[in-house]
């Protein structure tokens, strides 16, 4: 089956890929055992740290005063999100065969979606008739 790649597909996994950085970002935040910033010292933090990594030096991500990431940190949050969706369609743009394989699942998903609705309405009216 040949399966045309769109541009609402592109949207859909754009808008996918940001719930997923929404969910990693809450993860990171809540079900963090031990503190990724130990000390003031970036050099520090990046080699002794698992949770501490160049790219959260560089980008600057806000942790709280003893060392968690902050969940309620809105520049977290866009961080977090644009890295999904950046990576995401960067994925679905340059891996040969992703772009179809998202396109594929989106479909079903909201093939299943709207079968699931009409199966809803009809138990409604099944049960309004009797």
């Amino acid at each position: 089956m040949e399966l045309d790649i769109a541009t609402w597909h592109f949207v859909f996994a754009a808008i996918g890929f940001a719930v997923l950085g929404l969910v990693a970002h809450i993860v990171r935040a809540v079900f963090n055992l031990f503190p990724d910033k130990i000390s003031d010292t970036a050099a520090i933090n990046i080699f002794v740290s698992d949770g501490y990594s160049w790219s959260d030096h560089l980008f600057g991500t806000e942790y709280n005063d003893a060392g968690y990431y902050k969940l309620d940190s809105a520049k977290n949050l866009k961080l977090s999100m644009f890295f999904t969706v950046a990576g995401g369609m960067g994925i679905m743009m340059f891996l040969p065969g992703a772009a179809e394989i998202i396109a594929h699942l989106i479909e079903s998903g909201l093939r299943f979606v709207i079968d699931l609705f009409w199966q809803r309405i009809d138990e409604v009216r099944g049960r309004f008739a009797a």
